[in-house]
């Protein structure tokens, strides 16, 4: 049956009630008629012989008469109240009206299923995330010393679990995200949301159980042990060195972070023989997890530490080729500005910028390289085309710290940081675009910070779920 026709039925089928309900009422008015005419008087005079009888029956006929139109008006009231009582429920089923919180239509009865609450919804996916990140790092610790113990072609298998579980977190990152900015509908968002959370911990869960059988924990924790007090050694020996540099900016006081670490370390290896000692197997493997993540929690930290330091040396190596290639691409821009006839506000922002920068690195103060490669990238980034390729080495400077840093600090500190610094560090990490990647990651990171603020800084140890 085709759209017009359908749309046509309904018509039709209101025209043939409303005839059906007319052709009522006339044949029960009539009806009322012919019940009650043997009652009505006569025109022709009664014989005077009967006249006595006749005069009674007239006395009856009258009072019968009498009845007609009251019996009649009432049928008619009758017919119209059962006319208008269908067309009421016929309009109400009918009806566009968005129909009220748990109800099927406006005035009827509560529907059987109400939606869950979008709130609930939403506090579950941020908590899915959380824990499904929280899991992914624990997984990767483990597997670094997994790696360090049977080499790299044992845990190829357990590289591919991360690395589908990270696919999983990234798509409900990714979904996440269109949610947060209005699309598409919550329901169908925040149930994806979860679904990948849980496909992401079904992964984690198994990987964990096959990584810990291939390392032997429950049955002879003793090489793990050996392992890793040898990194707590290695790494211990590097914290000295990096407590003897300069340390600012955004590692600031890791350092000092790094020897807590260390010592909430050795306390769970000391606590690890014991447990060995005692036959405690089950207590052993716990304190032993507990002890690798405060040592992976402390390489962490030193390993940022000197990660900015040469990046700081390769963004001051940069700038002055980096000013050099960005005067090339505004010469381009502004060529073409004149021959249009135009001004373009872009321009006159980035020759500002690049002059501040000039003053900046010329005048013989302190200055933070990065910071200063950051500005020529992002002030040049809206009217480059790609032409200078030492500004896209720039870029990928810049952005790649950004990234590196706020995902340490989401590591280190992942118990206290809670799902929207995790959705903005995945979109940092997926996007091809550098300095919105570089953007994304800083405010991750301003945002893990306030939520360290707010909530302290987490105690430091314990193992994969």
């Amino acid at each position: 049956m085709t759209p017009s026709l359908m749309r046509g039925r309904p018509r039709r089928s209101r025209s043939h009630i409303s005839v059906r309900v007319a052709h009522a009422l006339l044949g029960v008015v009539a009806g009322v008629l012919w019940l009650v005419l043997p009652w009505l008087p006569a025109d022709d005079d009664p014989p005077v012989a009967g006249a006595r009888t006749s005069a009674a029956a007239a006395e009856e006929g009258s009072s019968a008469g009498d009845l007609v139109l009251p019996v009649a008006a009432l049928a008619v009231v009758a017919v119209l109240a059962a006319y208008g009582s269908v067309r009421r429920m016929r309009r109400t089923r009918s009806r566009t009206t968005p129909a009220a919180p748990g109800t099927t239509h406006v005035g009827a009865y509560p529907s059987p299923a109400v939606p869950p609450a979008p709130a609930g919804l939403d506090d579950r996916s941020r908590a899915a995330l959380v824990a499904a990140d929280d899991h992914l790092y624990a997984f990767r610790e483990e597997l670094s010393f997994a790696e360090a113990g049977f080499g790299h072609e044992a845990v190829v298998p357990f590289v591919r679990v991360a690395e589908a579980a990270e696919a999983e977190l990234g798509a409900a990152c990714a979904i996440r995200r269109r949610y947060d900015e209005g699309v598409p509908e919550e329901a169908a968002a925040l149930a994806g949301v979860v679904g990948r959370c849980e496909e992401a911990e079904r992964r984690l869960t198994e990987g964990t159980e096959s990584l810990r059988t291939l390392r032997a924990l429950d049955r002879d924790p003793h090489a793990a042990l050996a392992l890793a007090e040898t990194r707590f050694r290695e790494l211990t020996a590097r914290t000295a060195e990096a407590d003897t540099a300069p340390v600012d900016g955004s590692v600031t006081g890791y350092v000092e972070l790094a020897k807590d670490s260390l010592v909430t370390a050795t306390v769970h290896l000391g606590e690890t023989h014991q447990a060995i000692a005692a036959d405690r197997l089950d207590e052993a493997v716990h304190r032993l997890r507990a002890a690798e993540t405060a040592i992976c929690r402390a390489d962490v930290l030193v390993s940022a530490v000197a990660r900015l330091g040469s990046a700081r040396t390769e963004a001051a190596r940069l700038i002055p080729p980096a000013l050099t290639g960005a005067e090339a691409e505004l010469a381009r821009v502004r060529d073409r500005a004149r021959r249009e006839g135009a001004t373009d506000a872009r321009l006159v922002h980035a020759d500002a910028v690049l002059a501040a920068v000039r003053q900046e690195t010329t005048s013989g103060r302190p200055y933070d390289p990065l910071g200063v490669l950051r500005r020529i990238v992002h002030a040049t980034a809206p009217l480059a085309d790609g032409g200078s390729g030492v500004l896209a080495v720039a870029a990928l400077v810049v952005a790649g710290e950004a990234v590196a840093s706020a995902q340490d600090y989401v590591a280190v500190h992942r118990e206290a940081v809670g799902a929207r610094p995790r959705v903005l560090l995945a979109e940092a990490r997926r996007t091809e675009d550098l300095p919105r990647a570089d953007a994304l990651a800083r405010e991750a990171r301003e945002l893990a910070e306030q939520d360290v603020r707010l909530r302290g800084h987490a105690e430091q140890g314990g193992g994969t779920a």
